[in-house]
């Protein structure tokens, strides 16, 4: 997953390939670790940002630095416990989709963190963007991530609803090594947490 804005760089794509290879479900990019950074956050946001990545910090366990950026990478495998398959289902077509906005990388790092994947962060730079305006409102834009936060992970740990057993993937039995053309032996799904050493 990459921003089609060009402010991301597709050369960095090895180094998230890597980190999948390595043994990570899910290489997140971020722009707050050693070797990242970004020429189009603004103070404001920055500060925002820090704010809503303790919040889903502390409503999931993780450890994340970065929550709304949107370079990505992870196995296919993985989609099926994210759930939007489900989501998609259960929304009218002519209402909001639940992470349709800005708020889907906040989404889709909490649920990765609520099932238990492994996820690895990747420094990453986002330079100034190359084509379009954005439409990003820090206030409008910033509540939904707040609304998401507070849904996806305060109120199911409020209620104790947990993800189901059964949408938590085993990647030993379900990635191949195609370079190889054999399976890659990988580790099964745990709640461990780790920085990419990039």
């Amino acid at each position: 997953m990459l921003d089609a804005d060009g402010s991301t760089d597709p050369a960095e794509i090895p180094r998230y390939v890597d980190a999948l290879l390595q043994g990570a479900h899910f290489a997140k990019g971020s722009r707050f670790l050693a070797g990242g950074g970004s020429e189009d956050i603004t103070r404001f946001r920055s500060l925002g940002n820090r704010g809503l990545v303790r919040l889903a910090n502390v409503g999931t366990g993780a450890r994340y630095t970065d929550l709304c950026y949107g370079y990505n990478a992870f196995w296919r495998a993985c989609l099926s416990t994210l759930g939007f398959d489900r989501d998609r289902a259960a929304a009218a077509s002519d209402s909001m989709q639940w992470g349709d906005g800005f708020e889907i990388e906040t989404l889709i790092n909490i649920r990765a963190a609520q099932a238990g994947l492994k996820v690895v962060e990747v420094p990453s730079f986002e330079h100034s963007r190359m084509y379009g305006r954005s439409n990003l409102n820090a206030f409008v834009d910033g509540f939904r991530v707040l609304r998401t936060i507070a849904t996806e992970a305060w109120g199911r740990r409020a209620s104790g609803e947990q993800v189901a057993s059964e949408n938590v993937i085993d990647l030993t039995a379900s990635i191949s090594d195609t370079s190889h053309g054999a399976s890659a032996e990988r580790p099964a799904v745990s709640a461990s947490w780790m920085q990419a050493p990039f």
